[in-house]
């Protein structure tokens, strides 16, 4: 099961990858002005207002950096100390997963929306399956 837990992991820490990657790409490269910020497009924001566009493409850039960092430090844990089997680890993984869900659902009561809770809901949930398949690494250690 441990091995079925780390390779879980690892595929969640490279969809992340993929993800920040991709938005990166789309947020910095030709696709940006299909981005719809509430009903408009952000190359039709662009046209009256060029700074705004810069600054949402900007913290879009900003949110892009922090999940491939993210993504990296999860990869990084998972195929080295996860792997090897110390403890510390498994905790490390849930307690990140956990602050990531936790500030992304705070959108549903101060932001009144739920765009994007859905991924973070997904996400803890592969990670917390992947963590329950190697629970008695917990265990053998209380």
């Amino acid at each position: 099961m441990r091995t079925a837990s780390w390779i879980l992991l690892l595929l969640v820490g490279g969809l992340i990858a993929f993800g920040s990657l991709a938005s990166t790409g789309f947020m910095y490269g030709s696709g940006w002005g299909q981005d719809q910020i509430g009903s408009m497009r952000l190359d039709k924001l662009a046209e009256e207002y060029p700074d705004v566009a810069i600054a949402l493409r900007a913290r879009r850039g900003t949110a892009a950096a922090y999940a491939a960092a993210y993504a990296t430090l999860l990869i990084w844990i998972v195929v080295g100390p996860y792997r090897r089997g110390e403890r510390w680890s498994w905790w490390a993984l849930l307690g990140g997963t956990l602050v990531f869900v936790v500030i992304t659902a705070l959108r549903i009561p101060l932001l009144g929306t739920q765009l994007g809770v859905g991924v973070a809901w997904v996400m803890l949930a592969a990670v917390v399956v992947a963590l329950l398949l190697d629970i008695k690494r917990i265990k053998a250690a209380a």
